[in-house]
């Protein structure tokens, strides 16, 4: 049977009679949403809301009517056994207030307590999630036949190659932008050849990695995290904890070890690329190839380039952790994926910042 659209009928008070308001038809969700506004502008105390002509009601028609009694002081009369049986649950001695408390503010000392203690909480988090991963991905290595294996290759796919175009403009802009910079002033010197050696130990030390490692902190890490956190919100994880089956096998270890093969391999591809950038640019000022290739050959170590590298393990380690442990840790609601999204992008680049500069005393300490 089609629904009747609602209606609304407003008889203004007379001699003696309080104002009447006449509902009918269907007080369903579309049918309240075009009473809603003229019912409660016309309602008042005393007013009574005739309600014999209406055919059929659901908990929207019930949030109506409940409004219309307890928020306005109106009076209902005809009603049914259906109509009833809705507005029955909610007697007024069943909801609290609904004018809100006022709150007081918080003191400096207590916010702080409190950041420290959510901190705490987090960092234990963190090392919970790091043992248990490691243990998992060795666990892994040594029993390959319980790795989803297709599953990994997939996120190599879209972590690892889908990023080839973005992590090649930005490795050759930045190899452009270093050159530029750094010509100008050494030309006054006439030592302008000694440019090679800045792009290339720059990018094959520090930017190559961690430009590579921040691309896919925000491009990997978040789409893990929501991922998984989607997972979380709709009771999926949940779902297999319940069947037996350990998240962080199922869920990370795949993810995981896609993030650790390809960041260095994107790192490598960040590092040619971006010194290709700065010795065009070298050459566009006039050195021929052959003094640029020798400049380079003499500038760069078999050192430079695993620095990079070993860091870059390191990096892919801490993107795909930090991507699925906030993904785990995504809590109910309709932000709660967005906000963890937020958190491994952040949380992610500040800890790659931190691990390089721990690599950068390592480094130097050991002479590498």
């Amino acid at each position: 049977m089609p629904a009747r659209a609602a209606l609304i009928d407003v008889q203004r008070a007379r001699a003696g009679e309080p104002t009447r308001i006449v509902l009918s038809g269907d007080l369903d969700a579309a049918g309240v949403a075009e009473v809603w506004a003229p019912a409660k502008e016309a309602a008042d105390k005393g007013v009574v809301i005739d309600l014999a002509a209406v055919e059929r009601c659901d908990s929207a028609g019930a949030a109506l009517l409940y409004e219309l009694q307890q928020g306005q002081g109106a009076r209902l009369e005809n009603v049914s056994a259906e109509v009833a049986s809705l507005l029955k649950p909610y007697g007024s001695g069943d909801f609290p207030s609904l004018k809100p408390e006022k709150s007081r503010p918080e003191s400096a000392p207590v916010a702080v307590g409190r950041l420290a203690v959510a901190m705490a909480g987090d960092v234990a988090e963190q090392l919970t999630f790091t043992g248990q991963a490691t243990v998992a991905v060795l666990a892994g290595l040594l029993r390959p036949d319980r790795v989803r294996w297709g599953d990994m290759w997939r996120t190599v796919e879209t972590a690892g190659v889908n990023a080839l175009v973005i992590v090649g403009m930005i490795g050759f802009l930045t190899g452009m932008i270093m050159a530029f910079q750094s010509t100008v002033p050494l030309q006054q010197f006439g030592v302008d050849i000694f440019v090679v050696n800045l792009v290339a130990l720059a990018m094959l030390r520090e930017l190559g990695g961690i430009m590579t490692a921040i691309v896919l902190a925000g491009r990997s890490g978040s789409a893990f995290a929501a991922e998984i956190g989607t997972m979380k919100v709709n009771e999926e994880v949940n779902a297999l904890t319940t069947m037996g089956i350990d998240p962080v096998r199922f869920l990370v270890v795949p993810k995981l070890m896609a993030a650790i093969i390809v960041t260095p391999l994107l790192t490598v591809y960040a590092n040619v690329v971006g010194i290709a950038g700065g010795l065009m640019v070298v050459m566009l000022f006039g050195h021929p190839w052959a003094a640029v290739y020798n400049q380079l050959v003499g500038a760069v170590g078999v050192n430079d380039v695993l620095a990079g590298i070993i860091k870059a393990f390191f990096f892919g380690a801490l993107v795909g952790g930090i991507g699925c442990l906030r993904g785990l840790q995504t809590k109910s609601g309709a932000s709660a994926v967005g906000e963890s999204t937020t958190r491994a992008v952040v949380s992610g680049i500040f800890l790659i910042i931190v691990v390089d500069a721990l690599f950068a005393v390592v480094f130097y300490a050991i002479k590498l």
